[in-house]
């Protein structure tokens, strides 16, 4: 019974609304809320008011109200038509209050007919809004009233649907719209005194109006002070700082933080409290691919015969390969060193960092105070909680430069670039390698034909890989390492091996630096929540790299780490939002794989309209020569012209030929002038030139081409 009689009492109200609306249309209501009746009957209005004050107040009070509770048009020409009649002050009063009453009205109409049925069904996605509404959803509401960004109406409808209380809604709205609505109706009281269209170019009117552009850059001033003035309460600024920045990592984004304040002679401290250079120089992209390199040379010896020679082979020692990796390592430290960074005009403090406030970072004891703090903590390998793990013992990107010895049998769990890198080093250098991968593919974010070739030239290269295979957990079995898992089919899988090198993705470093007691918000991949200019809740807090996402590559780190630095260093004067809009990467197996904007699998999820352009490399002359005949290159463009909307590169040094397409479309250089440059031959670069020429022959103009047939035709005779 009581669920039938709500459904009654919404059908009840949900027809007197139908009504109201279908009655202000069918009578042509809207037409009394126009400027045009607004002048014809000014001085009408006007009379009237002056003889019953009181009556056209009420009766002003009451349209106004009901035409915001319908959510029907005219409400901004009802606004000025109350600065017209009212005056600045009185108008202000009435629309203030009926605007107000109008929108709560409205709000609980959409929260009794429509809250209940969304919030079920929409429940488990809407978690987060409705926590950050419980949380701080009196300022949302006040942000979203004050810059008038969105349709009024829309924000009652909307917000009635999440857990804000009605009394909050009330005085938020009251107190947000107030300032907008002085300026409508200050535009109003300029409008009454017009007595010819000569005098819309009065100058009180050229001011209200002026008045109506400017606000919303005024509001959102406003709201930026509000904000930061909130975020700060309870901690004290000092009267002056030490230093204008304190970068906390010396990974890519740290060092390139501290490079460019250090530049433009900003006093910056750099805090590191293991090595500088980060992962990238110690355990990530320098040691990968100088172990990529070294097995790569060997796999060419196995091919000597492709090449013209006779069979040969080589002989080495697994520590002599490691001993080069730290050789190429200590070889390329001095570029991130901190004698060289001290030279730069950074101070290097080596030690455990902690934020004690938005302004002050304690290390060794020492507390620093700073006008600006960049968090560039990075991350790390990220380890799943499964059972006898710790156990069997497992490597990761971190750990995996300490072995010494090449495994017999070599267990790389994840189908991510990092593990598709080191896999296939491993085999190559005499491991037997098996690779599990939970989903259907290798390399999960690439096109499946990519996919396809990368999995096949690892099962010639004697790599088991295991596709669809999830872990459950480690044993030890007759003395043998062993990880059991399920297959698509549900049978289980047993897999020994003497070593596991864990490669499932990277996790940010939010944690032990004092983050927690700031209570930074982190997004739901748990990364540092930041802004469009690396701004965390703190203005003067700023996070890059790895630990801010979204993606976690060097050069992106680098990328970033301008922005957060500039952005820190000239706030209040000029701001730079981040720009993703090109961004490129590359894995680094053979054959190489390089990316940057679209592929086919991300247009079709956003239902972007595209055409390809494919060239394969195997028709290539250097590509030949060089017996790397094989893989293509993939050009995404817009639909009928050359504008570059992705590229996809497989084969021999993909992540070199992807630049040339990086620089088109970072500068909106398309196919047809890529076609029109000069490619020396023979090169690999060709082939990028060649894909340009399939795309300029599908676009062929037929109908000109047939026109020029008749003209030689006509020539020759």
């Amino acid at each position: 019974m009581p669920l039938k009689k709500a459904s009654l009492q919404k059908l009840v109200v949900l027809a007197l609304i139908a009504s109201a609306i279908i009655t202000f249309f069918a009578f042509d209501l809207s037409q009394y809320l126009s400027f045009s009746y607004l002048k014809e009957n000014q001085l009408l209005l006007n009379n009237y008011y002056q003889a019953n004050p009181v009556a056209a107040s009420l009766g002003f009070f009451i349209l106004y109200v009901i035409s915001v509770a319908l959510s029907v048009p005219g409400a901004t020409l009802l606004t000025l038509m109350g600065g017209a009649v009212f005056g600045f002050v009185w108008g202000l009063i009435l629309i203030s209050f009926a605007s107000t009453i109008g929108a709560t009205l409205a709000f609980l109409a959409s929260r009794f007919l429509l809250r209940d049925s969304v919030q079920n069904r929409f429940g488990s996605h809407l978690e987060r809004i409705n926590a950050g509404v419980e949380k701080e959803g009196a300022f949302y509401l006040f942000t979203l009233r004050l810059v008038p960004a969105f349709p009024f109406f829309m924000i009652n409808l909307v917000m009635a649907l999440t857990p804000i209380k009605t009394r909050t809604f009330y005085w938020v709205s009251q107190l947000g719209m107030l300032a907008g609505t002085a300026v409508y109706v200050n535009a109003g009281t300029q409008l009454g005194q017009l007595e010819s269209v000569s005098g819309i170019l009065s100058l009180p009117l050229i001011i209200s109006f002026t008045l109506l552009g400017i606000f919303p850059l005024i509001a959102k001033k406003i709201l930026t002070l509000l904000k930061a003035n909130q975020v700060y309460k309870g901690y004290k600024k000092p009267q002056s700082f030490d230093r204008n920045m304190v970068v906390i990592g010396a990974g890519a984004a740290g060092l390139v933080t501290s490079y460019i304040a250090a530049a433009v002679k900003a006093q910056v401290t750099l805090i590191e409290k293991h090595k500088m250079g980060g992962d990238c120089l110690n355990t990530g992209c320098v040691p990968s691919k100088a172990l990529i390199r070294s097995a790569k040379f060997k796999s060419h010896i196995a091919r000597a015969k492709e090449f013209g020679f006779q069979e040969t082979e080589t002989q080495f020692e697994f520590k002599e390969i490691m001993q080069r990796i730290q050789r190429v390592i200590h070889q390329v430290e001095p570029h991130d060193s901190v004698e060289r960074y001290t030279k730069l005009g950074v101070e290097c403090l080596q030690g455990e960092a902690r934020i004690t406030s938005p302004f002050t970072v304690n290390i060794n004891g020492k507390t620093l105070t700073t006008k600006n703090i960049v968090i560039a903590t990075g991350a790390r390998p990220f380890i799943p909680p499964l059972e006898g793990l710790e156990e069997v013992g497992y490597l990761s990107s971190d750990t995996l430069w300490d072995l010494d010895y090449l495994p017999p049998r070599f267990l790389v769990l994840g189908g991510g670039a990092i593990g598709c890198e080191l896999a296939q080093s491993f085999a190559r250098l005499g491991s037997q390698v098996t690779q599990v991968e939970r989903n259907g593919r290798l390399m999960k974010r690439e096109d499946p034909e990519v996919s396809e070739i990368v999995q096949n030239k690892f099962r010639q290269g004697g790599i088991d890989v295991c596709l669809n295979h999830q872990a459950q957990r480690f044993e030890i079995i007759d003395g043998n390492k062993t990880l059991i898992c399920t297959n698509k089919d549900g049978e289980t899988v047993s897999i020994v091996f003497d070593e596991v090198l864990i490669a499932l993705g990277r996790s940010a470093n939010v944690s032990g630096f004092g983050l927690e007691n700031l209570d930074i918000p982190l997004t739901a991949k748990k990364t540092i929540e930041v802004n469009e200019y690396l701004q965390t809740k703190y203005p003067n807090i700023y996070a890059c790299g790895d630990v801010a996402g979204p993606y976690q590559f060097t050069h992106t780190a680098a990328h970033q780490a301008w922005y957060a630095s500039v952005n820190g260093l000239f706030r209040g004067f000029k701001a730079f939002k981040v720009d993703y809009s090109v961004i490129p990467w590359a894995t680094f197996t053979d054959p190489e794989v390089a990316r940057v904007g679209l592929n086919e699998l991300e247009a079709k999820e956003q239902n972007i309209a595209y055409e390809v352009s494919q060239f394969d490399i195997d028709d290539l002359d250097r590509a030949i020569a060089d017996e790397e005949a094989h893989g293509f290159i993939k050009v995404l463009t817009v639909p009928g012209k050359d504008k570059i909307l992705g590229v996809t590169i497989v084969g021999e040094h993909a992540g070199d030929l992807i630049a040339e397409y990086v620089m088109a479309m970072r500068h909106g250089i398309g196919l047809n002038k890529i076609l029109g440059t000069i490619h020396i031959y023979p090169t690999l670069a060709e082939a990028n030139k060649y894909v340009a020429g399939q795309w300029k022959q599908a676009h062929k103009p037929e109908k000109i081409l047939q026109w020029l047939k008749k003209f030689h035709q006509w020539r020759r005779s």
